[in-house]
């Protein structure tokens, strides 16, 4: 595998000046955990071009690939993570049409959402506080305080696994509560085009500026975390469901469930993978016996646990 390795990163740096190329880049400087063990490649493509290279290659040398946005969402195992990573903040940018927004998928929510403020278009306040990339939004249709990503895109272009370029409509999507037809495909996200409609510039703001402050009083914003832990049961919450399991502060290791609130399972300084896989299971294991209601990871796992 390590010759592979060496000979891909090779025949990628000899194909495109357009990637930069990390062996052994510790996951933990890209996961909001702080938490991860090291990728074997980690690729950085700065055009559609080089990413589609990338791609190929991976193909040609039979190597796993996995799409990277900010890591907001993910967990990584602390025995690294097999293959390729491609890091898709490298390819970010915006520009506007009226009421319509076109970005790259490596843009991150909060810089659409103030760009979005700036000319006086509404639609994006839910997302100002959200600390991911547009890719990784599109593909679990993020959401808070009433707003998801769903409700305003127009479309989204797609490089399939064989290099190629596809666009869907938003109804194509199959959007669902933290969930697209992203899950399980081996499809990218390149960009989309958002739609959003005219407001006044002062209350758009006001708005952000009142779910943020609303972030900060509930949520544990001081410790690394990756946010909700798990998905909204239908019909609970599921950080009331952990908190009446008697779970709130519960800890395995330096991974707790916060005391501030319990949806959220937070890195305390010195958590590992491990203890933060084994507190959701316990967590899970815990609130079935307490309510009979089961728990959903809404974290993803890259790596073996």
């Amino acid at each position: 595998m390590a010759g592979d390795i060496l000979s891909f990163a090779e025949d990628y740096t000899v194909a495109t000046d357009e990637v930069e190329i990390v062996l052994s880049e510790p996951m933990r400087e890209h996961t909001s955990f702080h938490i991860g063990g090291n990728a074997q490649v980690f690729v950085r493509p700065y055009s559609e071009e080089a990413l589609a290279v990338g791609l190929e290659l991976c193909r040609a040398y039979e190597l796993p690939r996995h799409i990277l946005g900010k890591g907001t969402n993910l967990l990584v195992s602390d025995t690294g993570v097999k293959g390729v990573v491609f890091d898709m903040t490298t390819l970010c940018g915006w520009r506007f049409d009226g009421t319509g927004l076109f970005a790259l998928s490596g843009s991150l929510l909060r810089n659409l959402a103030k760009a979005a403020a700036e000319r006086s278009l509404s639609g994006l306040e839910f997302a100002h506080g959200i600390p991911g990339t547009l890719g990784g939004a599109l593909t679990m249709n993020a959401g808070a305080y009433g707003g998801e990503m769903k409700d305003i895109v127009e479309s989204v272009r797609l490089m399939d696994a064989d290099g190629k370029i596809k666009e869907l409509s938003g109804a194509e999507m199959d959007f669902g509560y933290r969930h697209s037809r992203m899950d399980g495909s081996d499809d990218i996200i390149l960009s989309a085009v958002l739609r959003l409609v005219p407001g006044e510039k002062d209350a758009i703001e006001e708005k952000m500026r009142d779910l943020g402050e609303r972030r900060r009083e509930k949520q544990p914003l001081e410790y690394p975390s990756a946010g909700s832990t798990f998905k909204r049961p239908e019909g609970y919450f599921a950080g009331k469901l952990i908190e009446d399991a008697g779970l709130k502060g519960f800890a395995v290791g330096g991974a707790q469930v916060s005391e501030k609130h319990a949806g959220f399972v937070i890195n305390t300084g010195r958590a590992t993978a491990r203890d933060v896989y084994a507190l959701c299971e316990e967590v899970s294991r815990r609130v079935m016996e307490n309510s009979g209601v089961r728990l959903e990871r809404e974290v993803r796992l890259w790596g073996d646990f």
